[in-house]
């Protein structure tokens, strides 16, 4: 049958299918929904356009966009609006209501077989959703009529068009009367069922078949025969077609010169999703021969008939060709490109799209909006995420409680990634204008640190001791262990205070500490999000020793391969999910231009010094309800959608996401006089999806890859086979990675050369890869 979640992407409305009930009924019984229902229900017609809309009636097109959607789905989406008459005074009116409400659901419910029922639902205000399996010989409108005469109420005329959207309620008992897993079932009308709007005849006779697809054509004759699904697991194959030649072509379609070896590879990588079936690989491969013909005679009309019908043949021998190679299961291409479409779906419902960012919200509050005031709106996203290492820093003495009890301290360490001089450094000023006060106060003790040194210098031996109310917080980029220990116990010492690092480039964090070395940088990054002890003893009478909490809040830039090169090895070890990420993305069509800043002065600073003192002023533990609501709301929708999109990144990196907006929020709360209010709330939620989309975006596919590999692992049990803990195809440093989790020495060629000799693998050098021969999967497997 068919039921669509309706999501936004640049404004505008996308669908996308929910497969089973358990996805349904959690998308339903969230706690925002069971809030806003409530709100609708008290009075706030407002908060109804807020509620998830689900469309039971039409399947998404290509681009999965509800606009313009013309193929019916199996069901059919009625609106009952329950309307007294006109004539009835108030009294009767709400009799006359009371009795309809009770009699709709008790005549729906006794002919649920006739009608062919699959869900019905009490909406929102006052009246009924129903869903019902669709008449394949009558209209859209028709169908409507139709069950509008078995059950003798009226259907709501204003939505008889296929893509009609209903609010949703919740999963409540009052709420969700009656609902069947067969409306589950998202494949299309057979053959022979209307494909146009409400009310239009039927245009196909009930034998027609499809033409062969032709590229950029997919949306009218792409896809797979009405009977069968236009999809795979809920993705278009255009999509997955689109986003092969994205990766792996530079966006750019096969043409002639290329078309066939192209369209071969494309065949090799798609086959195994289309039960390697000709017919189906006809259906969604497009014809890249005919889209060239096309270019060149302007219409295919006026074609060569005869070159036309050669290149027909050309575009299905290239395809039966790639059906006739050995089949090695599921390429390593087409799991790039599935990772990668759902890293997009849930870079969506995050708020963004594939490419952009959530947007921020309307109104910020006051502290943000005054900080972010002087850049341009490309750049407030970035700004307003990087500027709370250095507000955090004000903090000293503070504990705040989360949900699960556990006391946090205002930690952030905030990475910007962006492009070559995209405009970076626009973090800048207002970070130095937070800081100016710290800076100030390190000045004098700087220089009394200084005088400490001069007279007591390493060779005498009455050494006057140090003094203890020396605090240093704002680091540079290139210290020793010892330094960076004695600021730490310093900080602590005095006041439980914060040190502060800010680095252009994040290479220069490997310099914090004598080591230099990245494993060192996220071992730090472990311990100061959870203000773990550091520091170090020794027994020598001159030598540094002390431990204290880790409490450092950095921010340093970076662009996105370095980043990737940096993380790599620190993707799934918690490092970089405690991290605060943000971006710059510029619009397709944006200048190169660089950004106009507007000026920092003594008015900016005279502003923001009630925020810094407050800061400055808090201490001891600071709760806040609101904030505890609203973080335990933010998990909760977080486990939904982890489970909605089947995404393991985004269920690991969600935790902590979730813990660093909520700090966020809690700093802002203090900032503004411990008063929660709406902006901060909005601010919270859009910070988290803001922080997991630049996640998803720039380490989701590497996480998704290792927690899968992880899991494969743990699955197995007795001595390990390694090429069995291999995927079919593999590449060398993948192979590698392996061999050090599992504590194998050496780099592996040999084992590499041993298993090609013994026809376990072959190396597909069009590809690059290795991959398991079938004599190996058939006769070896799991055996070895």
């Amino acid at each position: 049958m068919s039921v669509n979640v309706i999501y936004y992407q640049n404004r505008a409305k996308m669908m996308r299918p929910v497969t089973s009930r358990e996805q349904y009924l959690a998308l339903r019984d969230s706690e925002q929904q069971k809030r806003l229902l409530a709100a609708v229900r008290g009075g706030d017609t407002k908060a109804k356009t807020r509620l998830l809309q689900m469309n039971y009636s039409c399947l998404p097109g290509a681009d999965g966009a509800l606009k313009g959607c013309r193929t019916p789905s199996r069901s059919v989406g009625m609106d009952i609006d329950l309307k007294a008459p006109d004539n009835l005074s108030p009294e009767e009116r709400q009799a006359w209501l009371d009795q309809e409400m009770a009699r709709v659901p008790e005549r729906v419910l006794s002919l649920q077989d006739e009608l062919g029922l699959l869900l019905l639902e009490r909406s929102a205000t006052k009246g009924y959703h129903l869903v019902f399996r669709r008449r394949t010989q009558l209209s859209q409108e028709e169908n409507l009529r139709w069950a509008s005469s078995l059950l003798g109420v009226a259907f709501d005329s204003g939505a008889k068009d296929i893509t009609r959207v209903f609010f949703t309620t919740t999963a409540g008992k009052g709420e969700l009367l009656f609902l069947d897993d067969e409306l589950f079932d998202n494949a299309p009308v057979e053959a022979g069922q209307p494909q146009c709007e409400a009310g239009a005849e039927n245009s196909l006779p009930p034998t027609a078949v499809p033409a062969p697809v032709e590229a950029g054509d997919r949306s009218a004759k792409g896809g797979a025969p009405r009977s069968e699904p236009l999809n795979y697991q809920g993705i278009a194959y255009s999509d997955i077609i689109d986003k092969y030649w994205e990766l792996f072509n530079g966006g750019k379609t096969p043409s002639e010169g290329d078309r066939n070896a192209l369209t071969f590879e494309l065949a090799l990588a798609l086959r195994c999703i289309c039960d390697y079936s000709l017919e189906k690989l006809l259906q969604v491969i497009p014809n890249y021969w005919a889209a060239s013909g096309d270019e060149a005679n302007g219409n295919e009309a006026n074609g060569n008939a005869e070159t036309a019908a050669k290149d027909t043949e050309e575009w299905r021998r290239t395809i039966e060709n790639a059906l006739h190679e050995p089949r090695r299961g599921m390429p390593y291409r087409l799991r790039q490109v599935l990772q990668a479409l759902k890293t997009s779906a849930v870079a969506t419902a995050l708020g963004g799209t594939a490419t952009t960012p959530p947007p921020l919200p309307a109104k910020l509050p006051p502290l943000i909006d005054l900080l972010t005031s002087n850049v341009p709106p490309l750049y407030k996203p970035a700004v307003a995420s990087a500027v709370f290492p250095a507000l955090g820093a004000h903090l000293h003495g503070v504990k705040f409680r989360y949900w699960d009890n556990v006391e946090h301290e205002a930690t952030f360490m905030n990475i910007l990634i962006g492009g070559q001089s995209i405009g970076k450094g626009s973090i800048r000023k207002p970070i130095e204008y937070i800081m100016d006060d710290i800076r100030q106060r390190d000045i004098p003790n700087r220089r009394r640190e200084a005088e400490w040194k001069q007279k007591n210098p390493p060779a005498k031996q009455k050494r006057e001791p140090r003094p203890d109310d020396i605090c240093i917080q704002m680091l540079i980029d290139n210290l020793t262990d010892a330094v960076f220990n004695l600021r730490v116990v310093d900080a602590h010492n005095n006041g439980q205070r914060f040190i502060y690092t800010q680095v252009d480039e994040i290479e220069a964090l490997k310099k914090i500490t004598s080591r230099g070395t990245l494993d060192e940088v996220g071992l730090l990054i472990r311990k100061a999000f959870d203000n773990s002890l550091a520091g170090q003893e020794r027994v020598g009478v001159d030598a540094v020793s002390g431990i204290a909490p880790l409490r450092w809040n950095f921010n340093a830039s970076t662009t996105p391969p370095n980043a990737r090169r940096f993380f790599a090895k620190m993707i799934n070890d918690g490092t970089v999910s405690r991290l605060d990420i943000a971006t710059i993305v510029p619009p397709a069509d944006s200048d190169d231009s660089a950004p106009v800043l507007g000026i920092y002065d003594h008015r900016f600073a005279t502003a923001l010094k009630p925020y810094i003192d407050r800061l400055e002023a808090a201490s001891g533990l600071i709760e806040c309800s609101q904030s505890r609501k609203l973080s335990l709301q933010l998990r909760e929708e977080n486990s939904v959608a982890a489970r909605l999109y089947d995404s393991e990144a985004y269920r690991v990196l969600s935790y902590r996401a979730n813990v660093i907006a909520w700090l966020k929020g809690m700093v802002l709360y203090v900032a503004q006089g411990c008063r929660w209010d709406r902006t901060i709330a909005d601010f919270v939620r859009w910070s988290q999806q803001y922080n997991l989309w630049c996640k998803m975006l720039y380490f989701g596919r590497q996480l998704e890859r290792e927690l899968s590999e992880e899991s494969e692992i743990q699955r197995q049990s007795g001595p390990q086979n390694l090429l069995d803990l291999l995927p079919d195809e593999f590449g060398g440093e993948q192979y590698r990675q392996l061999r050090q989790r599992l504590g194998r020495p050496g780099d592996g060629d040999s084992t590499l050369r041993s298993w090609a000799n013994r026809r376990y693998i072959v190396f597909d050098r069009m590809m690059g890869r290795y991959c398991k021969t079938d004599e190996y999967k058939h006769k070896y497997g799991r055996a070895l």
